[in-house]
């Protein structure tokens, strides 16, 4: 199977490059285009949230825009192109799957993940912890929710969701408590951590979670701007618990299809 447009794709980010090609692109590093993956990422998973395909098409070509481009950028200082990409991607893919290119025999899901875990410990030997390998770059939030899945592996879990219930309550007493600051800041993480904890144990993805709530909020408010009688900075607080609550009837909570991008 060919694929032309992507072999296009590749000589078009190459002429942009070049000296008769474009000054921005020209421009770029690694540096340069951190923040444009990041960007491009989100709004591709805006796009899956909206369930519309032909967005979604968009912003998966955003996304491998910044991906060509890279490779592109280290092919001309020396160090790998767009075919050693995916060489090592396909390598890594076929090395993790044993039990689809080898002879390994599994029983469901729990071994395929505990394969890929070994092989992917062997692949990285310089790697001494369980907190190793954690991206700096990502959200707290993801990384959080990362850091309990790593710990849990060996163990480290609370026994029950009543316990952590009561863990949780706990960091609310000693946020209460705390004095200054910076021992605010880091008691309202502790609870932002073990919140965290609460939704890996219902296989509920919290960074997710947190955007579907941050949308909700959006819809609703959008919602009381538009209905509201006067401005609202003029609101008392019974008038803004009653237009919310006004707003919440008439809005839907169906948000997941509701994610636009800039």
């Amino acid at each position: 199977m060919e694929y032309p447009a992507l072999a296009e794709l590749i000589k078009t980010i190459s002429i942009l490059r070049s000296e008769n090609g474009c000054s921005w692109d020209r421009e770029q590093t690694h540096a340069s285009l951190r923040h444009n993956m990041a960007e491009e990422a989100y709004e591709a998973i805006d796009a899956i949230n909206s369930g519309d395909m032909n967005h979604l098409k968009e912003e998966l070509g955003d996304v491998l825009l910044q991906v060509v481009l890279h490779a592109q950028i280290a092919k001309e200082e020396g160090f790998f192109d767009i075919e050693d990409v995916a060489k090592r991607l396909n390598d890594k893919l076929i090395h993790r799957h044993p039990h689809v290119f080898g002879n390994v025999k599994v029983n469901g899901t729990d071994d395929i993940l505990a394969n890929w875990d070994k092989l992917k410990a062997e692949e990285k030997p310089h790697r001494k912890s369980l907190m190793d390998g954690i991206s700096k770059s990502q959200s707290a939030l993801m990384s959080a929710q990362k850091i309990s899945c790593k710990a849990v592996k060996v163990g480290f879990e609370w026994q029950s969701d009543e316990q952590l219930k009561e863990c949780i309550m706990s960091e609310f007493k000693e946020f209460d408590e705390a004095q200054t600051y910076d021992e605010k800041e880091e008691e309202f993480g502790d609870i932002l951590f073990a919140v965290v904890n609460l939704a890996r144990r219902h296989q509920i993805d919290a960074e997710q979670a947190l955007i579907r709530s941050n949308t909700k909020f959006m819809k609703r408010f959008r919602k009381m701007e538009e209905i509201a009688e006067k401005p609202l900075t003029e609101l008392t607080f019974e008038e803004w618990d009653a237009l919310w609550k006004k707003a919440k009837k008439l809005v839907s909570d169906d948000v997941a299809i509701d994610v636009k991008a800039d």
